[in-house]
């Protein structure tokens, strides 16, 4: 309209100046042609109208419905914008839609509460309902339909924002099911009885009457419910442990029984009891291969199949996986294991009972009793491996015997038995010969034992032996050591023994793969060492001996302290004092000469004695020099001390060197302990600086004698101002030995 207004403008000014103000005439004009447009528009409208009009009321119906809804819109609307009308604050619009909000979202969770609390009434209703059933098999189907309602599929228990009454239904729930099982299981118990002396057992197929006066249910009704609740393993428990004591252990162990079985009508009852008896046997049956044992345990499964599972496979694997393991233990117990050969020649037999075995598992794996996959092949195993079996057996009697050997020997009085010489042994990579402990050397025999056998076996038993060889010398370090801790604590016989043992050994050990190796299995022969124990016995016998050096060192220097210095030894309390400590220290000497001579190797005790001779000497000789002042008696008296102690060890002395069966000291047996014993030349060279004279001494001196046997400058001339007075020839001497030092 507007369009049509702005074109009848144009026509009328359309020479005049469009901002010009329109004059009277054209106003009229203008009027008058709107006039005529608006009666064209009217008289076209009406004729539309006429021609339309059913569409026309439809419309003008449905718009007066949607007036009249938008009329109510409108009311609720000016309802509810009231409270705005005081007050144009939009905050009272927030907080009314907050109000809506939190008006809608209170109905949608009181429709959530009661969508849960129907929820819970039928649920409860549904667990009343199973608790109050008197059939066990409704009840059990109930409860595992309940199951996925009110258990966490994932076991996890119930989430954090789950309902309590959940929770509350839930232990119901647990509780039915705990009712349901203790129940199930007692009735199997009641429908499987067995005698308490054992070897019976009697199954009812039939409802019994329980210990509480109710009646119970057919057993196959009861395990079937039990099975729908999940809890087979729970009702079958104790039959199970039962069927293993009462009557499997008496099959197995014993070796004549025999197995019956026989079903008995009950009178006035539809159902039978079924009874299987163990009945021990008049003929000697024996186990030989297993085959007859074997068999009594397949006609104790077959009754356990038929008459308690009634031929269901899932009961039937329920019991056994509460069995199986417990029957193969004792089957490997009471006849595998003493069926395994003693000797490696009669392995062949054991083929035997490796077939029958195999058979058995066979028959039980048709039988659906264990897995066909050979999961449940404990025994098979067993029997296979009778090569390992035999060896082990064979490296703990090895082992054993070693054992007994170490702690039964009697260490105290190792030379008191007759058979002395069989103790003295040669050494393999030393000269000369030693005394062991006969326990050493029934140990070695015994190690010698094995590795032959080894060398006749096959690789897997060759290797036990080995191993049990090397386990028999170590258990020497082992036991020894700690069982004659007290011994090897002072200087004793016995530790000296043990040193040789462990010396013995060492070079035992270091001889074994070269008298053995080439001889064991080919597999073998680079796998097995025993070179790596021999140093470790070799250090056990040095630090033995090295223990025993250390005590008789220590023994001996108290002794010399007894002396306290040689001091004043022209007094006779303090000569008889030092007197006691040379014959004290000749004592303690000749007891290890005596000890270790007639037990060590001897070169070894040579330079066990060399190690101990060295520091005695020098100890005396040098307290001896630390006199500041001498009386001429005094001389004479440290002369003879020392006279005294050379004289009572000429035995010592002999026995160290090589000598032809001489029994005197020579010149040429002394230039040989000289040698080995420094001090020893030094603790004589001063027996005969006590009786010289002034000039002599320094005479000696001058020839390099002195120096030769281990003196100093300053003891020399230290020793010269103890014995001689002050004088212009000592002076002299004195100044001449400082000015030539050596």
């Amino acid at each position: 309209m507007a369009d049509d207004v702005r074109e009848l403008l144009l026509s009328i000014t359309a020479d005049a100046d469009p901002s010009t103000p329109l004059s009277a005439p054209d106003l009229r004009l203008l009027v008058d042609r709107l006039r005529l447009r608006s009666d064209r528009l009217h008289a076209s409208a009406l004729s539309f109208a006429s021609s339309n009009r059913e569409p026309l009321a439809s419309a003008l119906l449905r718009a007066a419905g949607s007036a009249a809804s938008s009329a109510s819109l409108q009311s609720a609307l000016e309802s509810a914008l009231s409270p705005l009308s005081s007050s144009p604050d939009l905050s009272d619009l927030r907080s009314l839609s907050d109000r809506l909000l939190a008006a809608r979202r209170e109905l949608r969770e009181r429709e959530e509460h009661l969508a849960a609390a129907s929820s819970v009434a039928s649920l409860s209703a549904r667990l009343r309902a199973a608790r109050a059933s008197a059939n066990p098999l409704d009840a059990a189907i109930a409860a595992a339909e309940l199951k996925h309602l009110l258990v966490d599929p994932q076991g996890s228990g119930s989430e954090g924002g789950e309902p309590v009454v959940f929770g509350l239904l839930r232990g119901e729930w647990e509780q039915l099911v705990d009712e349901l099982q203790v129940g199930l299981a007692k009735n199997v118990e009641e429908c499987v009885e067995f005698a308490p002396e054992g070897g019976k057992v009697l199954v009812s197929a039939g409802p019994r009457g329980s210990s509480s006066g109710t009646r119970g249910v057919e057993l196959r009704v009861a395990l079937q419910a039990l099975e729908i609740i999940d809890s087979l393993d729970y009702g079958m428990a104790k039959f199970a442990d039962l069927m293993i004591k009462k009557i499997l252990i008496p099959a197995i162990s014993n070796i004549s029984v025999t197995v019956s079985v026989n079903v008995l009508e009950k009178s006035g009852s539809s159902s039978s009891v079924s009874v299987l008896i163990i009945a021990p046997s008049e003929e000697l049956q024996g186990y030989k291969d297993g085959s007859e044992l074997y068999s009594r345990i397949i006609e104790v499964i077959k009754f356990v199949r038929k008459f308690i599972c009634v031929e269901n496979i899932t009961w039937m694997q329920s019991f056994a996986k509460l069995a199986w393991s417990r029957i193969s233990d004792l089957l490997i117990t009471h006849f595998l294991s003493k069926a395994v050969p003693n000797e490696a020649s009669k392995l062949i037999e054991f083929q035997d009972v490796i077939r029958s075995t195999s058979e058995f598992e066979n028959t039980l794996r048709s039988m659906m009793f264990i897995s066909p996959d050979g999961k449940d092949g404990k025994l098979s195993q067993f029997v296979n491996d009778v090569e390992v079996h035999f060896a082990v057996r064979k490296r703990n009697e090895i082992l054993v015997k070693a054992r007994d050997i170490l702690v039964q020997y009697d260490y105290e009085n190792p030379l008191a038995s007759d058979d002395q010489g069989d103790s003295v042994v040669d050494l393999l990579f030393q000269p000369g010969k030693c005394f062991i402990s006969k326990s050493a050397l029934q140990l070695m025999k015994l190690v010698h034992g094995a590795l032959k056998d080894a060398c006749l076996s096959s690789t897997r038993v060759a290797k036990e032996f080995c191993y049990a060889a090397r386990d028999a010398l170590l258990l020497y370090k082992a036991i020894v050591p700690v069982q004659l801790e007290k011994q090897l604590n002072s200087v004793s016989q016995v530790a000296a023994i043990i040193h040789n043992d462990f010396y013995h050994l060492s070079q035992e050990i270091l001889g074994l793969a070269f008298e053995y190796r080439a001889d064991f299995p080919r597999g073998l022969q680079k796998l097995v060492v025993f070179v790596d124990l021999a140093p470790i016995f070799s250090q056990m016998a040095d630090g033995v001996l090295r223990r025993q050096i250390q005590l008789a060192m220590a023994n001996l220097s108290e002794a010399i302290d007894g002396a306290d210095g040689f001091q004043n030894t022209h007094q006779s309390q303090h000569y008889e004092s030092a007197r006691f400590s040379i014959e004290q220290v000749v004592f303690i000497l000749e007891k290890i000469h005596i000890m270790w001579e007639s037990i060590l190797p001897w070169s070894i005790y040579r330079r066990s004695m060399f190690h101990v001779l060295g520091p005695v000497f020098s100890r005396i000789t040098k307290d001896m020099l630390l006199i500041d002042d001498m009386a001429a008696e005094e001389t004479l008296q440290l002369q003879g001390l020392i006279h005294l102690a050379l004289e009572n060890l000429s035995s010592l002395f002999l026995s160290l060197v090589e000598n032809d069966g001489d029994k005197f000291l020579d010149h040429h047996t002394w230039v040989q302990l000289d040698e080995s014993v420094p001090s020893l030349k030094k603790f004589r060279k001063l027996a005969e600086l006590l009786d010289m004279s002034l000039k002599s001494i320094t005479a000696a001196w001058e020839s390099g004698e002195l120096v030769n046997c281990g003196f100093t400058s300053s003891e020399v001339r230290n020793f010269i101002k103890a014995i001689f007075a002050d004088s212009p020839l000592r002076k002299e001497c004195l100044g001449w030995i400082a000015m030539n030092p050596a």
